[in-house]
């Protein structure tokens, strides 16, 4: 990714975000996100940078179709050297054709290439489409459970683990 993708990615992220999570995040949480404002985010985010998290983006002929970011855990456990699928999104009218999985295969490829041993994810509990996408790429719950505050509502989420080894 570099800061050119930065309206394209927030733009993903944003519509996949009010596809995704429909019916189980408030919908006011969901109707006040805007592409705008989450450019303006990433851009902040990209300036100061430490190269921890590495972003890669999936383009195809329109330009950018899909977004994840990778890097150190950032849990109770950080120092373990493990790595944490911080996020990955396509657009909503892509998803099942392939594209996250390329997607995710990158990560795969690029978190081993820089170490990790293992890689994390949260999902909400009952995104039951990305938990589906996230078993079918090897990925599997470990028992661990937390809560999340969207717009006053508390959601569970559920962390699931994939070595790498």
């Amino acid at each position: 990714m570099t800061g050119a993708d930065i309206d394209a990615v927030a733009a993903v992220r944003v519509r996949g975000w009010q596809s995704a999570y429909a019916g189980i995040v408030p919908q006011p949480y969901l109707d006040a996100m805007s592409a705008e404002e989450d450019a303006a985010r990433r851009r902040e985010y990209f300036a100061r940078s430490d190269g921890r998290a590495e972003n890669l983006v999936a383009v195809d002929g329109t330009g950018v179709i899909g977004w994840a970011s990778h890097g150190p855990y950032r849990g109770e456990d950080a120092r373990t050297g493990n790595g944490e699928l911080y996020a990955i999104y396509v657009r909503p009218e892509l998803i099942g054709t392939g594209a996250g999985r390329a997607l995710m295969d990158a990560v795969l490829e690029r978190a081993a290439e820089r170490g990790f041993t293992r890689l994390r994810l949260w999902v909400l509990e009952k995104n039951a489409r990305a938990r589906r996408f996230y078993e079918r790429a090897g990925f599997t719950p470990d028992g661990v459970e937390q809560d999340e505050d969207y717009y006053g509502t508390a959601l569970a989420e559920v962390r699931y683990v994939r070595d790498l080894t």
